[in-house]
């Protein structure tokens, strides 16, 4: 791979810095106003701190093997359990690609409705998200820092906008300190699957690794604080309408069209990046366009303003999933690549998945992912002490491999 072709630290700076400017993020930062600041702010930090940080592992694995995320997801489950995680990650990527769509219609529809329901707005985004697909990564990254500096000022005057009214009542939610932080860690665990799609061919892995994580964090974190500000201090859950009452019809619509189709844009890019790794037979392009129509039509169809417990299942398959995962590549570090070894690994995931679900319904303070990631952690080194060869031996390489990302 030519140099020519590496990503740099800038530049993916720049695609974690979209994917956090999200309608979707901020709207879920309205979930927590009733927790208080003092409490939702803890909760928002400190699981984007745990949710980032195995974001970043998982990344720097891909980084440093120049795989994608499902491809080097191979190393520790095998072609089988790869192209498993490969099926759960489209299945995700394409609801989520619903749910940003259809949270960006309603948001751009209360600002200018056309008349005739949700469908003009979702078909306009998802008309840019695939003018965005045929650009190409290479032509996106010259646009990416006029898009994102324009994204940076509206989110200012958007900050600005949520904490000018003195506070409003906010209503009572049975949300509890664990299930906040559950929600604030899913939002980086929902890029897992990802991330080292864009890591994989960094000029620069551990730098890159670092810098996209630490830019996702900060970001991320401003985007649910807008939220929960907006609906304790201003009193009001869709920011679009407070825009729009302030009289930024024209910066709500820009800023709400924009921020939705640099995020989904990721979304339905890797599924044509994990469909490649589940079968060869289907372009990786042609299956990120299927996917964005399919969200659009989903976006339409279906009733997308519940996703909390997507969000859930989301963490309950892909934190233990990654933590067998990193316990494989970086610290057991052991070679046997014998089927009994993936074998091993998926078991070890089911139990860390059955784990996640059962501290979900004990709604502990800590939440699921801190016991799940531990309980699953020495589960892992447990089993690889007893067979020797590590419960996560990383040897061979994937059979399958895939296009540099820039070639889409």
């Amino acid at each position: 791979m030519s140099d020519i072709k590496k990503t740099s630290v800038f530049g993916n700076s720049l695609v974690w810095f979209g994917a956090a400017v999200s309608i979707a993020e901020i709207l879920t930062g309205t979930l927590f106003a009733p927790l208080g600041f003092g409490k939702a702010l803890a909760a928002i930090v400190l699981g984007h701190a745990l949710g980032c940080a195995l974001l970043y592992f998982a990344g720097l694995i891909g980084a440093e093997h120049g795989k994608s995320a499902m491809e080097s997801v191979k190393y520790s489950y095998g072609e089988h359990g790869g192209k498993l995680f490969a099926a759960f990650n489209v299945l995700q990527l394409v609801g989520w690609t619903a749910v940003m769509i259809a949270s960006g219609a309603q948001a751009a529809q209360s600002v200018h409705a056309f008349g005739c329901g949700l469908w003009p707005w979702a078909v306009i985004i998802g008309g840019l998200i695939i003018v965005w697909l045929l650009a190409g990564i290479g032509v996106l990254q010259k646009i990416n820092v006029a898009v994102m500096a324009l994204l940076f000022v509206l989110s200012l005057l958007l900050s600005k906008l949520v904490f000018a009214d003195g506070g409003a009542a906010v209503e009572e939610s049975p949300l509890s300190f664990g299930q906040a932080l559950e929600l604030s860690i899913a939002m980086p665990v929902s890029w897992l699957p990802l991330f080292a799609d864009y890591t994989c061919n960094a000029s620069r892995p551990r730098l890159t690794c670092a810098t996209s994580t630490v830019v996702y964090f900060l970001v991320s974190c401003w985007m649910y604080v807008i939220g929960m500000a907006a609906a304790i201090y201003a009193g009001e859950s869709d920011i679009a309408v407070i825009m729009n009452k302030a009289g930024f019809g024209l910066s709500a619509i820009i800023i709400v069209i924009l921020s939705t189709v640099t995020t989904t844009f990721l979304d339905v890019y890797s599924t044509g990046v994990s469909m490649a790794s589940i079968t060869a037979k289907v372009g990786e392009r042609l299956s990120a366009i299927v996917a964005c129509v399919l969200g659009v039509l989903l976006a339409i169809l279906f009733n997308t303003d519940r996703f909390e417990g997507f969000l859930y299942w989301i963490g309950s398959i892909f934190v233990p999933m990654a933590t067998v995962h990193i316990m494989d590549m970086l610290v057991l570090k052991s070679r046997d690549n014998g089927q009994a070894r993936f074998w091993r690994n998926l078991i070890l995931w089911l139990l860390g998945f059955v784990v996640y679900r059962v501290f979900l319904r004990l709604d502990l303070p800590i939440g699921s992912t801190i016991p799940d990631v531990i309980i699953t952690a020495v589960l892992c080194a447990i089993v690889g002490a007893f067979f020797r060869g590590g419960c996560c031996d990383s040897g061979g390489q994937p059979s399958v491999s895939i296009k540099n990302v820039n070639e889409i």
